[in-house]
């Protein structure tokens, strides 16, 4: 394999499990089981199983697949919630509904707001269909947007999109690992690492729900319905010239953006960002650099070093 091909198994890794993660919570709150069926839930970064190992070749699998291959609308009623969506039941098999996923669903991303909206929907008895069926992996995946969509209109839309096209859609839902965005049927994910050319604490400080973005189709996977869409490649990016913009020496003025306790982020520009160290700050007696620098605060810095291709601009306040 060559390092190009090992470099986009690891993004498409990357980017499917950013998926999955941002999709699934790590907290549940769930109405209590039918009989027989044990609930059991992920540590965080991992995908839930929700059915019985045992039954991946059950006869409930074979017609779930079958309600999937035929796009057959479902009438489900809502047993429990987590904080990233809905548990319902089809068969003998819990399923699970993302919240993005959910059609008119408030466009929350504060936690407690989101599990209040969700439990509103308990013994709701939804339309849905299934998106997503691996008995090898024990997992059942329903849409209430997809029930309401066209089965013809989003293949042709899942099949018209390619890598380089460039789409509009609104903002969903957000997460941890990103941002989830409509297309008009087909729902497609940016990754947090696509959203600024700069670092993203969370997806909040760039986008919010309900806004209209454009975006650019990066990878498409029909048959998974996956497209991963990239944010910050509709603005030039800052990098490109920051090496002519800014040389050692030079004397510039910026706004703390965040501070750790090895340094501060200093934003020089808008989507560009620097770093004073510790050891580059005033010497005096300080436990932590938030004792000398706070966010938002304005500050005048000085260049030592300016990296473009590791994105990387050394700051000094001495």
């Amino acid at each position: 394999m060559s390092s190009a091909q090992h470099e986009d198994t690891v993004y498409e890794e990357q980017i499917d499990q950013a998926f999955w993660s941002a999709l699934f919570g790590k907290e549940t709150t769930s109405a209590p089981a039918p009989a027989k069926e044990k609930q059991e839930w992920p540590k965080s970064g991992t995908i839930p199983v929700f059915n019985d190992p045992g039954a991946a070749n059950s006869t409930s699998w074979r017609l779930a697949e079958e309600a999937f291959r035929s796009d057959r609308v479902l009438e489900l009623r809502v047993t429990g919630f987590n904080k990233g969506g809905l548990l319902v039941y089809w068969q003998d098999l819990q399923g699970f509904v993302p919240a993005s996923q959910l059609v008119n669903f408030p466009l929350l991303h504060i936690a407690q707001e989101r599990m209040h909206a969700l439990a509103g929907l308990q013994g709701r008895t939804l339309h849905l269909k299934i998106i997503e069926v691996k008995p090898e992996k024990n997992r059942l995946v329903l849409s209430e947007r997809a029930a309401q969509v066209e089965a013809e209109r989003r293949v042709d839309l899942l099949f018209r999109l390619r890598p380089g096209d460039i789409v509009a859609g609104r903002v969903t839902n957000l997460s941890d690992f990103g941002a989830f965005v409509d297309l008009g049927g087909i729902e497609g994910l940016i990754h947090i690492s696509e959203l600024s050319w700069t670092r993203v604490i969370h997806p909040s400080r760039v986008v919010q729900p309900g806004q209209y973005i454009k975006v650019k189709v990066l990878r498409v996977d029909r048959e998974r319905e996956r497209v991963a869409l990239s944010y910050k490649v509709m603005r030039p990016n800052p990098w490109h010239s920051a090496e002519s913009r800014f040389s050692p020496g030079d004397m510039v003025k910026g706004i703390v953006s965040n501070v750790t306790s090895f340094g501060a982020f200093i934003l020089l520009e808008e989507e560009l960002e620097g770093l004073i160290h510790a050891s580059e700050m005033p010497e005096q007696s300080f436990s932590h650099p938030r004792d000398l620098l706070q966010e938002g605060q304005h500050v005048t810095v000085r260049v030592l070093q300016v990296n473009s291709s590791e994105k990387r601009i050394a700051l000094s306040l001495r």
